[in-house]
């Protein structure tokens, strides 16, 4: 799990890539999930969380005019 201050710390266009990769990594959860191969659920969870965080970094990013 990814800290907002680690966050913020990044460039925007190194969060939209790490959102690209978020969204992958969340994808493939959900595939395995379907498929009864994951063993630990909760990461979905903190996946999502994470694409929140890094989506709220990049609007505030957004709103400031960077």
């Amino acid at each position: 799990m990814m800290k907002a201050v680690e966050v913020r710390k990044m460039s925007t266009a190194e969060l939209e890539s790490k959102l690209g990769d978020l969204k992958k990594d969340l994808f493939q959860l959900r595939l395995q999930h379907a498929t009864n191969q994951l063993e630990n659920p909760v990461k979905i969870a903190e996946v999502k969380k994470d694409i929140a965080r890094v989506k709220t970094i990049l609007r505030e990013q957004q709103l400031a005019g960077r």
